[in-house]
């Protein structure tokens, strides 16, 4: 692993493979680490450079150490769909994070793949850093206008009772929260080695709370995506309740050429049984020409 200091905060990435650069974003309270090995290597073997990295707030990047708002006033913030304000930062400086990690490995542009919150902040790179771009996958996302892909009602209850994690009951935790959100691939069982090594490798709650302000707090993307002009691919699950489909198709909307990939058996999560598919489905997007006509 290495780091580079960008915008304000140092980020800690991790590179794979040679060839073209591909960059994976991960979304809210990810680590680098929640991109799975054997998906990642799906793709250096199809000759691409992937370079994962903790967000700011995340993992083994920057703690930025402002107070975030409380959990009721966040979950308010999305309930009423109200842009929150007076937060640290938004995800416009996420995505200006990304860039500077680009720069710092001398990487002039790349194909740039985003899930959930890492979709925003992945739009968001290709609308401040058009050129750093080729093409762009956003991956059970939306565009931040409030109306589409907000969180399912039958949903909030039970996100809204959820206690605080400790360190002793966050592998708990984490696996309760994905198996509320997740499809029917996961496997709860398989999955508690994952978010024990996850814990261990770092246990950042006030940072997911700085995140979560974030996202609550930035811009609606809508009009801004009407001038992107990369290959680009939006994936969203039809069992999605934490980011409803519409958001998928509101992204896919408002990207001129966008094409819109939608799986019936998977929610808010990356389905194994599907990584083949989504592999082959975004080199073939890096593989478009910009502006080309889709089916």
């Amino acid at each position: 692993m290495a780091n580079a200091d960008v915008n304000g905060v140092t980020i800690e990435y991790e590179v794979h493979g040679t060839g073209e650069p591909l960059l994976f974003i991960m979304g809210l309270g990810g680590q680098l680490t929640a991109w799975p090995d054997e998906f990642v290597h799906l793709f250096v073997d199809q000759g691409f450079q992937v370079i994962r990295f903790d967000n700011r707030d995340i993992g083994l990047s920057t703690q930025t150490g402002w107070q975030p708002p409380s959990q009721a006033k966040l979950m308010r913030s999305f309930i009423t769909r109200r842009q929150l304000q007076g937060v640290g930062y938004t995800v416009p400086d996420m995505a200006d994070d990304a860039a500077g990690l680009l720069d710092s490995l001398d990487i002039g542009s790349c194909h740039v793949v985003g899930v959930s919150m890492g979709g925003m902040i992945a739009q968001e790179l290709t609308i401040r850093h058009p050129e750093k771009v080729r093409s762009l996958c956003s991956i059970m996302s939306n565009t931040g206008d409030r109306k589409h892909g907000t969180i399912a009602p039958s949903l909030i209850p039970k996100m809204a009772r959820q206690k605080p994690a400790t360190l002793e009951t966050a592998v708990d935790a984490a696996i309760d929260v994905l198996t509320t959100i997740s499809g029917p691939h996961f496997d709860a069982v398989g999955y508690r080695e994952v978010a024990k090594a996850a814990v261990e490798r770092s246990f950042a709650p006030a940072g997911v709370a700085r995140q979560t302000a974030a996202i609550a707090a930035s811009r609606d993307r809508t009009l801004l995506l009407g001038a992107v002009d990369v290959p680009t691919l939006v994936m969203h699950g039809l069992l999605d309740r934490l980011v409803q489909p519409s958001g998928g198709i509101a992204t896919a909307k408002a990207i001129p050429s966008a094409r819109l990939l939608a799986f019936p058996d998977m929610a808010h999560d990356l389905p194994r049984p599907r990584w083949q598919e989504m592999r082959d489905e975004i080199v073939g997007n890096t593989r478009r020409k910009a502006g080309a006509a889709i089916r």
